[in-house]
Parts: structure tokens; C-alpha cells; sequence
């Protein structure tokens, strides 16, 4: 192994992936800031930012659906030949991939045969869905490493012996920046009145599916609390001319404001809020956020996939508490009239400080931060460079 310089490539694809992948980069300096790292790989705008050299612009990497990959098929098969040569050709010490499981679980086995250190951060859902993929972690996987609290027994029963939990690297990380009086403030809000915010993902075929019957339950919900504020709240302007689209043809509740980039902040003031099945859902727990979990795809995807699912809840933070904490409206049973009953439902004074206490509990599970940091020196034990 080389003493000079270390050369790690690390692949991300989505945006979740992005920035926990930035913040183990910046860990790795933190852990040793003697070492000379050469971060590149797949990397989004956050990994960028933190010095990963990107031999993929992972960005567009990010999309659903079975029939949106099949048109996206060139895009990726480019993009996996350029990052295996990219690995092979500068002889990267280590390969670190982030999640991501259609695409990096086939790098992963590439990688591992052509003689690569195979490391997996942010293990694929696989205890959810289709985890007969197990045999391809056992096979070509050096080092799986996770994230939540149930995943490292899940692994080690299945036969993948080299596992370790870190704790998820947002446990102390996600915390509003502002207070609720400024963030109201900020954006002519009333503080004393109701607010609901209204997170409807990421993706442009989420956004356009799902923010639409958001609004509707927004309207109901108005008429039967006059005075009940909306947020939709936006991770980055990416998405602002899906929402802006979406917004333009429908009927919205008069208070009804789009926020970007003050997800966090939109949460510590809500006093609940509708969000799209993923991370927010875990985000939205550790602030403490009452929640209905939504989440609707094409009816084509739905059908091929929901098959292949085997948990009981779809949430994350459902998945960590172990029970239905936050209620679950998934495809036919996500409705406008429903997601309206249970935002009224969970503005119920006992009901919302019962439901912010159990949540309080369950983050409890994920740790109490410095999951990055951790991580970071199991990958430098795995490769000799202890701190």
C-alpha cells in the first residue's frame, strides 16, 4: 500500500447519499489530518464542495421508478464504466460506496473482482426489499457499515460477518438554525397560529405526484382551521419549478408559502407536518416534528415492487421506534381526505405532545453523534492506517 497518499473513491448517487458522503469525507481529515487523502469518484455537489474530484457528476444520477432507469440505461452504463476505470486504472486503495444499491451493488462486484478493497457505507435496504442481494454483500463487500440500530444483527444472520454500526450520521447533526419566532418572522408567519409544513421529496416524478394531493388535504384542512398556516418546504432550488408547476395549477390555501433550503428550520416550526417517505421522515423525528408519512409512485412500479417488500412500515423512523409512531398513507390509501384527517389529528394538543415524546425516544436508538467520524476510522482500520 502506498505511504504517500492515500486514494479512496467513494460513489454516491442521490442527494442523501451526497451529504452523508460529504460529511465522511471531512471526517476523514478530522480523524487524521496527517494523512494525504485523494478523494474522487461519483460525486454530487456536496462531495464536490468537500474536495471529492468527480470523475461522474452523480446529480443526474438521481431518479425512481423501474421505467425511468430503463431511459436512463446509457447514463448509467456510462457513467459505471468510467468509475470502474477510473478505480482500476489509479489503483485506489479503497472503493467506498454510499447507498445507492441498483447501481453500487454492481460496482461492487466489478470492483471486488478486478482485486479492489470494497467498502459499503449506508447499507441498501435490503432487510425491506429484495434481500436475496445479501449474496452479492457477502461475495464482494470487505466491510458493510450501517446505520441503523437493527441492521448489524439483520447482516451478521444473513452471513455477512464483517459489519459495524456507526449510528446515523445525522443523530445531533439535523437541529434548527433558527428559532420559530425568527424563522416567522423571517417569512410573515404568525407564530401563534398553526403551521404545517409540507415536504413532497425530492424528485421530480414525487413532486408532481404527491405535492398535488398535499395541497388538496391543505384545503381541507383550511376549512376546518381557518387560521392554519402552510409551508412547502424545498431542499434546493432544483426542485423549486416542479413545486412552482405544481402550485400554478391548483387551488392553494391562501397562506400556503414555498420555502427552499430551510427544511430544518420549517420543522422546528411546524406543529406537524406531511412528508414523503425517505430521510425527512428520520429528520423530521429527531427535531421532533409530528408527521404523516406519505409516498405514491406509478401504478406499474407500485405493482413490480411492493411484492418484493417484507417490513411493516415503510417510514425510517417508523422502522428505528419499531411501531406506527407516524401513520402511513402509501399509494391507494394516500388521499387527500385522508392526510387531512390525520393533520387534524395530530394538532390535538394531547395527541401532538404524546406523539413528540415517543419520537424523542426512539432517536434515542440511532446514537448521539459522531457517526462520520466513526466510519471513518473503521475505513482506516480496514486499511491498516490507524489513527
Amino acid at each position: 500500500m502506498p505511504t504517500d497518499k492515500l486514494k479512496l473513491m467513494i460513489v454516491a448517487g442521490e442527494a442523501s447519499g451526497d451529504l452523508h458522503a460529504a460529511k465522511l469525507v471531512r471526517a476523514f481529515r478530522e480523524v487524521d489530518p496527517s494523512l494525504d487523502i485523494e478523494f474522487f469518484g461519483g460525486a454530487g455537489p456536496k462531495m464536490r464542495e468537500a474536495g471529492v474530484e468527480a470523475v461522474v457528476m452523480s446529480d443526474e444520477l438521481s431518479i425512481v421508478g423501474l421505467t425511468e432507469i430503463a431511459r436512463a440505461l446509457p447514463t448509467f452504463v456510462r457513467a459505471f464504466k468510467s468509475l470502474r476505470a477510473a478505480a482500476v486504472d489509479r489503483k485506489a486503495d479503497a472503493v467506498i460506496l454510499v447507498d445507492f444499491p441498483d447501481f453500487n451493488l454492481k460496482l461492487a462486484r466489478s470492483l471486488k473482482k478486478a482485486g479492489l478493497t470494497v467498502i459499503y457505507y449506508i447499507s441498501p435496504q435490503l432487510w425491506a426489499w429484495r434481500s436475496y442481494r445479501v449474496r452479492t454483500v457477502r461475495r464482494y463487500v470487505d466491510l458493510m457499515i450501517t446505520i441503523l440500530p437493527f441492521e448489524k444483527d439483520w447482516y451478521m444472520k444473513k452471513g455477512v460477518l464483517n459489519v459495524e454500526f456507526v449510528g446515523s450520521p445525522l443523530a445531533r447533526e439535523v437541529h434548527a438554525s433558527r428559532t420559530k419566532e425568527v424563522f416567522c418572522g423571517l417569512h410573515d408567519l404568525d407564530p401563534s397560529r398553526p403551521i404545517i409544513s409540507l415536504l413532497p421529496g425530492s424528485r421530480h416524478k414525487e413532486i408532481v405526484r404527491i405535492l398535488p394531493v398535499m395541497i388538496e388535504a391543505a384545503n381541507i384542512v383550511e376549512s376546518s382551521v381557518p387560521k392554519m398556516q402552510f409551508v412547502v418546504a424545498i431542499g434546493s432550488d432544483r426542485n423549486s419549478a416542479d413545486v412552482k408547476g405544481v402550485i400554478q395549477c391548483a387551488s392553494v390555501p391562501g397562506s400556503l408559502k414555498t420555502i427552499v433550503g430551510e427544511t430544518y428550520d420549517a420543522l422546528n416550526a411546524s406543529d406537524a407536518a406531511a412528508i414523503t417517505s425517505g430521510t425527512a421522515t428520520l429528520e423530521a423525528g429527531i427535531i421532533g416534528t409530528p408527521m404523516a408519512i406519505v409516498y405514491k409512485t406509478s401504478s406499474l412500479n407500485y405493482n413490480l415492487l411492493e411484492p418484493l417488500i417484507s417490513v411493516d412500515h415503510y417510514g425510517l423512523i417508523n422502522l428505528i421506534a419499531e411501531k406506527r409512531l407516524a401513520k402511513e398513507l402509501i399509494q391507494g390509501e394516500f388521499t387527500a381526505e385522508a392526510l387531512s384527517q390525520e393533520i387534524l389529528r395530530l394538532l390535538q394538543p394531547v395527541v401532538n405532545s404524546e406523539t413528540r415524546a415517543e419520537l424523542a425516544i426512539a432517536v434515542d436508538k440511532i446514537g448521539r453523534g459522531g457517526a462520520s467520524k466513526r466510519a471513518a476510522e473503521a475505513i482506516l482500520r480496514v486499511l491498516n492506517k490507524p489513527r
